[in-house]
């Protein structure tokens, strides 16, 4: 028999006790992010129940909607979710992400800095906590600013007022150790926080290597199909 969403989320949440114990630290330091991509809203409705409030989307045409169905379906009194966009984010999707997420992820441009901050000026009281995308390959063109380029592109996001710089972000190579790459990230923050100590996080680890990541120091961990199945 199979385990059900609650049982896997249990599960999961027991392993990120493990490991942060495993590696000295506290799991109060790390934030669950359950991505739930693919699925209906009706699976953030169950999250929501099961007391998990940060849920992660990668597609604005799925993500806008989704939000806006949860929001429709949420019990008298229920605290509505906090959404995270963890995917590459168009510069035409900019205005639409802003009206439902409040943590972006994958800041991995400056064009998309420059769009963020002129949308986020039509509200002067609104503001978007970010993470820096990092490109851990050797290839100039994926998605991410290279880690040799990350102070020098954090010091332009910290100029825009309404932008608060959380930390970095990165994704491990598919079928590699993760663990190199997660030492490039806990690295790279470690270079971020001498401009900015209040940009200490990073966002890393997934339903593969999560464990990994904790031991690397990740703080915000975006797990999908572990916790909420295949689709």
């Amino acid at each position: 028999m199979q385990p059900n969403l609650a049982e896997r989320l249990q599960a999961i949440h027991q392993r990120i006790d493990e490991a942060a114990k495993a590696n000295g630290r506290q799991s109060s330091e790390i934030e669950l992010v359950v991505v739930t991509k693919n699925h209906g809203f009706e699976l953030a409705l169950e999250l929501l129940e099961l007391g998990e409030s940060k849920f992660g989307e990668n597609r604005d045409q799925e993500a806008s909607a989704k939000a806006a169905q949860v929001a429709q379906g949420l019990s008298a009194g229920q605290h509505p979710p906090t959404w995270h966009f963890v995917g590459q984010l168009q510069s035409n999707k900019v205005k639409s992400m802003l009206g439902y997420s409040s943590v972006l992820h994958s800041l991995d441009r400056l064009s998309l800095l420059k769009e963020l901050e002129k949308q986020l000026l039509k509200t002067p009281e609104s503001t978007l906590d970010v993470f820096i995308e990092l490109n851990l390959t050797d290839d100039p063109n994926r998605g991410g600013i290279e880690p040799k380029n990350l102070i020098e592109f954090a010091q332009q996001v910290l100029t825009v007022s309404q932008i608060r710089l959380l930390g970095v972000m990165g994704v491990a190579g598919l079928g590699l150790e993760p663990a190199a790459d997660f030492a490039t990230i806990l690295k790279a923050s470690e270079q971020l926080g001498t401009i900015s100590e209040s940009s200490k996080y990073i966002s890393a680890g997934m339903s593969g290597d999560f464990e990994t990541a904790i031991g690397f120091g990740a703080t915000h961990l975006r797990i999908g199909t572990a916790i909420t199945g295949n689709r």
